[in-house]
C-alpha cells in the first residue's frame, strides 16, 4: 500500500499543476495599472524576499515578525509570523493556519502541489523539526512534510525553481544532504535528495565565494545568474544558461532514481557583457533574472555602483535567448541604465519588463549619482518597453529604502515585496499588488 501510494504521488509531481504562477510562465495583455490593490496585508517590520502563488493562496517570504491585514490599524489584528505568512489572493485575509515559525529569514519560494511550498535560506529549524536550509510546508497547518528530507549545508538558498519532481536549488551552499554540491543544485522535489545525475557547478567567483543570486526556467532551459566566471567547467562570466530536459514520466513502478535522471548540459549561449568590473565591493553584480512568457528573450538587472554606459553596472538588460552565432555569443538587445542605483528584482510579462531596487531614474547612461541628459524618475519602481528599452510611462513610485527584492506576475497583476512602507503614494507596507486593468474584453 505504501509502495503505491509513494508511485500516486511521484505521478502527480510530475505534472505542472494548473493555478500556479511561476516567475517567466504568465503573459500580460497590458501593462498593470498604477493603483495598487488594497486588499494586500501589511508586513509591519524586517523586508519581504520572496513571494510564491499557490492556486488562489500567497505566500510570503523574508525578515519579520508581525503581519496585519489591510484596514485600519485599529481594527485589524496584528499577527506574529516568523518569517513566514500566507493570504488569499482575492481577499488579502492572512490565513489563520499557516504560521510556521522558521529561525532564521526566508530567502526563497517555490510553489508545490496539493496545497505546499518549498522556502529556502538559511534556517536550521521550523517549530519542533529540523529544517536546514529548504523545507517543504503544508499551507493547511504550517506544518513540513515529513518525507522531504532535504538538509542544505555550508550556506543559504537564495533561488528556487521546480518544475514536475525536478526542484532547481542556487544559493552559497556546499552539500546537499551529504552530495557536495557548490552554489546550485537539482533536488528530487518528492524526498529531497540530491540528483546524482546533475553536476553542473558555478566556479571561479571573483569574490571570496561562489552564489548564485538568482535562477529562472523556462522552456528548457534553466538561467543562473550569481558570482562565478565558470558553468559546469566553461567560461560563463556571471551568467549562463544550462539545457535541463523536464522529468521524464516513467511507468508507475519505475524506481525513483529513473524518475530523476534527466540531461542536463551547459547550453552554448554565452555573453560577456558581465566580464568587466564594477565597484570593488560588488565582485559579481547581477542579482535578478526573469524569462519572458514564450522564453524568447531574458531580463537581467544588476547592481554595481556608477559605471558609465560602456559597463553593466546599476542596469536592465535584455538578452535574446536564441544564439545566433556558431560561437552562441550573444550581445545585450538593449540596456537601460540607472546611473548608480541598483536593481535587485526583474519580472518580463510580455508587456513589459518591470524593475525594481531603490533607483530613482531610468534611461540614465550618463548619469553617476546623477541625473544624466534624458533621464527620467522612477523612484523604486519601473517598467520598460519589451522592444525598445526605454522606460514607459509607468510611474506609481515608492519609498525606496533597500528596494524591491520580489516580482511575480500572475494573471491578474503583478505581486511586489520589499522593504518600505509606501507604494503608489499609498500605505502598502512591504507588500503590494499591482492589478492588471479590467477591459470589456475581460
Amino acid at each position: 500500500m505504501f509502495a503505491r501510494a509513494t508511485c500516486l504521488l511521484v505521478a502527480v509531481l510530475t505534472l505542472v499543476p494548473p493555478g500556479i504562477a511561476a516567475a517567466g510562465t504568465t503573459k500580460h495583455s497590458g501593462v498593470v495599472s498604477a493603483d495598487p490593490a488594497n486588499t494586500t496585508p501589511h508586513v509591519l517590520d524586517g523586508i519581504v524576499n520572496a513571494i510564491a502563488l499557490v492556486g488562489g493562496t500567497v505566500v510570503v517570504g523574508g525578515s519579520f515578525g508581525e503581519v496585519r491585514e489591510a484596514g485600519s490599524a485599529g481594527v485589524a489584528r496584528v499577527l506574529p509570523r516568523a518569517n513566514l505568512f500566507a493570504y488569499d489572493l482575492a481577499t488579502g485575509r492572512i490565513l489563520p493556519g499557516f504560521a510556521p515559525r522558521l529561525d532564521r529569514p526566508v530567502q526563497a519560494l517555490a510553489a508545490g502541489v496539493r496545497g505546499t511550498v518549498y522556502a529556502g535560506g538559511r534556517f536550521t529549524r521550523t517549530g519542533g523539526a529540523r529544517t536546514r536550509g529548504l523545507a517543504l510546508l503544508r499551507l493547511s497547518d504550517g506544518s513540513p512534510v515529513s518525507r522531504f528530507g532535504a538538509q542544505v549545508r555550508g550556506g543559504t538558498v537564495t533561488g528556487l525553481a521546480r518544475i514536475g519532481r525536478h526542484l532547481y536549488a542556487g544559493g552559497d551552499f556546499t552539500h546537499v544532504g551529504p552530495v557536495a554540491r557548490t552554489a546550485l543544485a537539482r533536488i528530487d522535489a518528492v524526498t529531497g535528495e540530491a540528483d546524482p545525475s546533475f553536476t553542473i557547478e558555478p566556479g571561479a567567483p571573483r569574490g571570496g565565494r561562489t552564489r548564485v543570486h538568482a535562477i529562472s526556467l523556462s522552456h528548457g532551459r534553466l538561467a543562473v545568474g550569481g558570482d562565478f566566471t565558470t558553468l559546469g567547467g566553461l567560461p560563463r562570466a556571471q551568467l549562463g544558461l544550462i539545457a535541463v530536459a523536464p522529468p521524464a514520466v516513467t511507468a508507475p513502478d519505475a524506481p525513483s532514481p529513473g524518475l530523476l535522471a534527466s540531461p542536463a548540459e551547459v547550453a552554448p549561449w554565452r555573453t560577456d557583457a558581465y566580464r568587466g568590473r564594477c565597484r570593488a565591493d560588488f565582485p559579481g553584480y547581477v542579482r535578478g533574472l526573469d524569462f519572458a512568457p514564450d522564453g524568447s528573450y531574458l531580463a537581467v538587472v544588476t547592481t554595481g555602483g556608477p559605471g558609465g554606459r560602456d559597463r553593466m553596472c546599476d542596469t536592465a538588460a535584455r538578452f535574446e535567448t536564441r544564439a545566433p552565432s556558431e560561437t552562441g555569443a550573444v550581445r545585450p538587445t538593449w540596456v537601460n541604465h540607472t546611473g548608480g542605483d541598483s536593481l535587485y528584482a526583474v519580472a518580463a510579462t510580455g508587456a513589459a519588463v518591470y524593475v525594481g531596487g531603490h533607483q530613482r531614474w531610468l534611461n540614465n547612461p550618463d548619469g553617476r549619482d546623477s541625473a544624466g541628459p534624458g533621464a527620467v524618475a522612477r523612484p523604486g519602481i519601473g517598467a520598460i518597453h519589451p522592444r525598445t528599452g526605454r522606460a514607459l510611462a509607468w510611474n506609481p513610485t515608492r519609498d525606496r529604502g533597500i528596494g524591491i527584492k520580489a516580482f511575480l506576475a500572475h494573471p491578474g497583476g503583478l505581486l511586489v515585496g520589499s522593504d518600505t512602507t509606501r507604494l503608489g503614494h499609498e500605505y502598502h507596507a512591504r507588500v503590494g499588488m499591482f492589478p492588471l486593468p479590467i477591459t470589456p474584453d475581460s
